[in-house]
C-alpha cells in the first residue's frame, strides 16, 4: 500500500500505477483511474499555467481529495470496506453485463458527490471556503476542456453511443430514479456540501454529516449498477476487451483519433 500522495505528482505517479496495473490486469477499476488521472494532469497544467487566484492551495486540496480515492481503493484491495459510495462502485467492477459509461459514472459520482466536498472543507475550513470558489469554479472549465476526447474515446469504445449527439444531455436526460447525473450539478452539490461541512466543528457532528452524505449518495449511485437495458441505452456491455478500453481512456489527447 503506498504512502498518502503529498504533491500532484506524486498522484499522477500513483494514479498512473495504478491504472497500469488495472490494464494488465484485466480489471474494470482502471476505467475511472484512467479518466481521473487524465482529469489530474489537466488540472496539474493549468495550475502550472496560473490559470488558479491560489495555485498551491489547489494543489492541497488536489492532493487531498485524490487520496480519498486512493484510500478508498487501498482499502478495498486490502480486504476493507470503503465508504458506501465507493463500495457501489468498487463492486459494479466486478460485473461484465455493465458499460464503461456506467463505471465511469459510479466512480464520478462516489469522488464528486462525496469526496470532494470534504477535501474542500478541510482543505479552507471555516469562513475561508468563501476565498475557494472562485478556484473551485474554474475546475469546471479544466473538465470541459477535457470532454471532446472523453465523448470521441467512449464512441470509439461503445459504437452505439454514436448514435447520440451528447453524452451529457444523454446522461442530463435520465429518468429522475437515476439521479439525472452530470459533473456540473455534481461539482454544485459538492460545493454546497463543502460549505456546510467547513462551519462543522464538532468531529463527531461532522462524521454524522459525512456519513448522511456518504448514504445518500450511495443511494444515487445505485441505479447505474443495473444492467440490461439501461446498460444497452449508456453504450452496451464492456465485453471482453477491457486492457484495451483502459489504454484507449487513459491515451494522451494528442492521441485520440485511431490511425
Amino acid at each position: 500500500m503506498s504512502a498518502p500522495a503529498t504533491t500532484i505528482d506524486e498522484v499522477i505517479l500513483q494514479l498512473t500505477a495504478l491504472v497500469e496495473d488495472a490494464a494488465t490486469t484485466h480489471s474494470r477499476l482502471g476505467y475511472f483511474a484512467a479518466l481521473y488521472n487524465r482529469v489530474t494532469m489537466a488540472v496539474r497544467d493549468a495550475m502550472r499555467a496560473g490559470r488558479f487566484d491560489d495555485n498551491a492551495r489547489m494543489e492541497r486540496l488536489d492532493v487531498a481529495f485524490a487520496n480519498r480515492y486512493l484510500d478508498a481503493y487501498n482499502q478495498m484491495r486490502a480486504g476493507h470496506r470503503p465508504t458506501l459510495s465507493w463500495h457501489v462502485a468498487f463492486d459494479a467492477a466486478g460485473h461484465a453485463d455493465l458499460s464503461v459509461l456506467q463505471h465511469l459514472v459510479l466512480g464520478m459520482n462516489a469522488h464528486i458527490n462525496l469526496d470532494l466536498g470534504i477535501a474542500a472543507a478541510g482543505v479552507a475550513p471555516g469562513a475561508s471556503i468563501h476565498a475557494l470558489a472562485a478556484d473551485f469554479a474554474r475546475i469546471n472549465d479544466v473538465l470541459a476542456s477535457l470532454v471532446p476526447t472523453v465523448e470521441a474515446q467512449l464512441r470509439e469504445i461503445s459504437p452505439d453511443l454514436n448514435a447520440v449527439s451528447s453524452i451529457g444531455d444523454l446522461l442530463g436526460n435520465l429518468d429522475d430514479a437515476l439521479g439525472n447525473f452530470s459533473i456540473e450539478e455534481a461539482r454544485d452539490g459538492a460545493w454546497r456540501f463543502a460549505v456546510r461541512l467547513a462551519y462543522i466543528d464538532s468531529p463527531l457532528l461532522r462524521e454524522l454529516a459525512i456519513g448522511a452524505r456518504d448514504a445518500v449518495v450511495a443511494g444515487i449511485g445505485a441505479p447505474f449498477c443495473l444492467p440490461g437495458p439501461l446498460a444497452d441505452l449508456l453504450g452496451g456491455q464492456d465485453g471482453s476487451q477491457v486492457e484495451a478500453n483502459v489504454r484507449i481512456l487513459a491515451r494522451d489527447e494528442q492521441d485520440t483519433t485511431p490511425d
